[in-house]
This record gives structure tokens, sequence and C-alpha cells, in this order.
């Protein structure tokens, strides 16, 4: 059985309630935005699983790839906040941000 649709006078509109604040919203996307990528997911999932920080160059062994290219995915991951870096010498090290706001936090582990 077809549902009944409500009869809509023309020109008028009701808004619809939000699930989510608009600043909410917008951080998902960003997150979503920078996960839209095949190597920056694998990326995101290795540093889920280390107990370290990982090198910059792990990566660029990892995955075949020039060290610019790696750092452009892990700069797209910063703007999201999913990573913190850190320098040392000639190296940064990249690690998952600790205190991942929970629905973040279950984005990631829905990609494991």
């Amino acid at each position: 059985m077809a549902a009944v649709l409500p009869v809509r006078e023309r020109g008028v509109c009701c808004s619809v309630d939000l699930e989510i604040p608009t600043a909410r919203a917008e951080e998902l996307a960003s997150v979503l935005k920078a996960l839209a990528d095949p190597t920056r997911v694998q990326i995101v999932l290795c540093l889920r699983e280390s107990k370290e920080p990982v090198c910059v160059c792990d990566f660029t062994a990892t995955f075949s790839i020039s060290q610019p290219t790696v750092s452009h995915h892990m700069a797209k991951l910063r703007e999201a906040g999913l990573v913190d870096a850190t320098r040392q010498g000639i190296w940064t090290y990249y690690r998952l941000k600790p205190h991942l706001p929970a629905n973040i936090r279950r984005i990631i582990d829905a990609l494991a």
C-alpha cells in the first residue's frame, strides 16, 4: 500500500529537522573528504594499529610513493584533525590523535 503524501500548498515549504548541527556536519565532511583516498585510508589504518608514531620514510617504503606525495597525504589528514606530527631531525613522525571524538573514532574503526 502506497504512503499517502500530504497535500502541499504551492510556494509554501516546510523546513526539516536537522539531525546534527551544521558545525558538526562540516567536521564530519572534512574527515570523510580526507578519508576519500585509498592511500589515506591505509595510512590511517596503519596509524590505528601502530603502538608508536610512524616515520614518513616508512610510508614511502610501504606505498612506493615519493616523500612529497606522502607529505601531501599527511597534510590532508592533519587538516582534518586526524593526526599529530612530531619532527625529529630531518624526519617527521605521525600518529593518530589520541583523543579523537568518539564519532570520528567509530568511522576509523569501521574502515578496518
